[in-house]
């Protein structure tokens, strides 16, 4: 069985954002010459997603609209959590909705996903450095 395990890394300059890493993901497949198998990626930090969906602008735009008002970033002080000194609760929220992690399917040494599918990196508390793992296993 072959294995390969990598980190990207990613600093948003503003609170929020939204980062297609797909071929990021694709190019990693390719380097571990894994034609058969899964891959594993994984926000490494509890204010970071990663998800799958459609890139479409617009609904990056409605995804991000849904989660500031599911857990708005201010009143700050409405969080519990903001009391030990961090302004970050609604990001802790945030994530915990769209997810820690994705598996996509390796097939033929490509992404095997549905139409329209793409990797996200989806950032709720940026302006800091952060890592993404990236698993593949396979044959």
């Amino acid at each position: 069985m072959k294995h390969l395990r990598e980190e990207l890394w990613f600093n948003v300059p503003q609170r929020r954002g939204y980062i297609n890493i797909t071929e990021q993901v694709q190019q990693l497949v390719r380097k571990s010459g894994v034609q058969n198998g899964l891959v594993l990626v994984n926000a490494m930090h509890i204010t970071a997603s990663i998800y799958i969906n459609d890139a479409e602008e617009g609904l990056i735009q409605d995804y991000d609209d849904w989660l500031e008002r599911l857990a708005p970033h201010e009143p700050t002080s409405q969080y519990r959590h903001n009391l030990t000194g961090e302004d970050n609760a609604d990001a802790h929220l945030k994530r915990q909705v769209m997810g820690r992690e994705v598996v996509v399917a390796i097939t033929d040494g490509r992404l095997d996903f549905g139409p329209w599918e793409q990797i996200y990196y989806a950032e709720f508390d940026g302006r800091r450095r952060k890592r993404v793992l990236v698993k593949i296993i396979g044959e």
